[in-house]
């Protein structure tokens, strides 16, 4: 097995709608803000290649929204999710299999594009499979109003009308094996029944964070962002899991923050918090 980081771009979102209730004389010590009170984070996906399976882990927001609608996210840098997959020596159509963590638009929004003519939409990745998970897929496709704007339906409808569609099985808060050295943590604070992919890897255990754990800056029980649908249940969640972390010594990958790719946890008199930092190929060479 060989795992890869693959940044899909960068772009903004409000300082105060990623971290709630804490002000931002607090956050902005990690993570400052402009001038918009606007803060730089990245769409950080994983690629997996195991095998003859080649694994996705979410792609990005893509290149298929209006003009205005990216307007709103300051999209800026030069990383993509095709030039990156180009430069490691592989091509959308390698990919076996796309594992969506959840379906807001900038974890799912690179994984369907325009057909050739632009009169509808496809599959990026045309021979691979799709997961998604029932619940989830149920939540996204019947959004509830404060989700709406996050839940595109050019995003999602087309993955289940090419037939590419597949569910893990939910069987408590973990599954295990939905790939060879490959389980799932489902959390439920942030939408409903997000997946949490927990790889085994040279001996570790690493932990693509999606949304849990945005960023290191986000690691402090009460920083829970504005945009989880049932916050109280996020700071349970995730107080039991960086419990677990820090006690099994497991490497968290970061999707969205601008500039660790990954990190360790410690316990301190002040709780659970930074341990190491750097990126992937640092810690893991």
């Amino acid at each position: 097995m060989k795992i890869y980081p693959l940044n899909t771009g960068n772009f903004k979102l409000d300082g105060g709608a990623m971290f709630g209730v804490v002000p931002k004389s607090i956050w902005s010590k990690t993570n400052p803000a402009d001038e918009n009170n606007m803060c730089n984070w990245a769409m950080r996906s994983m690629l997996i290649e195991d095998g003859n399976r080649l694994i996705l882990i979410d792609a990005g927001i893509g290149d298929k929204q209006s003009e205005k609608f990216f307007s709103h996210y300051y999209l800026h840098g030069n990383d993509s999710l095709h030039g990156n997959l180009k430069q490691l020596g592989f091509h959308a159509d390698d990919i076996t299999d796309v594992f969506l963590t959840h379906l807001h638009f900038d974890h799912c929004g690179g994984a369907i594009q325009w057909n050739k003519d632009r009169t509808g939409f496809e599959p990026v990745f045309k021979n691979a499979t799709y997961w998604s998970t029932e619940n989830h897929w149920k939540w996204a496709t019947e959004p509830n109003p404060r989700e709406k704007a996050s839940f595109l339906t050019e995003n999602i409808r087309p993955i289940q009308e090419s037939g590419q569609l597949k569910f893990v099985e939910r069987t408590g808060d973990y599954t295990k094996q939905v790939f060879p050295n490959f389980d799932v943590f489902f959390v439920d604070g942030h939408t409903e029944s997000m997946m949490i992919p927990h790889i085994h890897y040279q001996g570790k255990t690493v932990v693509f964070m999606a949304d849990l754990l945005p960023s290191t800056g986000h690691i402090p029980l009460p920083y829970v962002m504005g945009y989880d649908t049932r916050p109280l249940l996020t700071l349970t969640e995730k107080e039991k899991f960086l419990n677990t972390a820090v006690e099994h010594n497991y490497y968290l990958f970061l999707e969205h923050d601008s500039v660790n790719e990954i990190c360790t946890l410690q316990n301190t008199e002040k709780g659970v918090r930074l341990g190491d930092t750097g990126s992937f190929n640092e810690l893991f060479g």
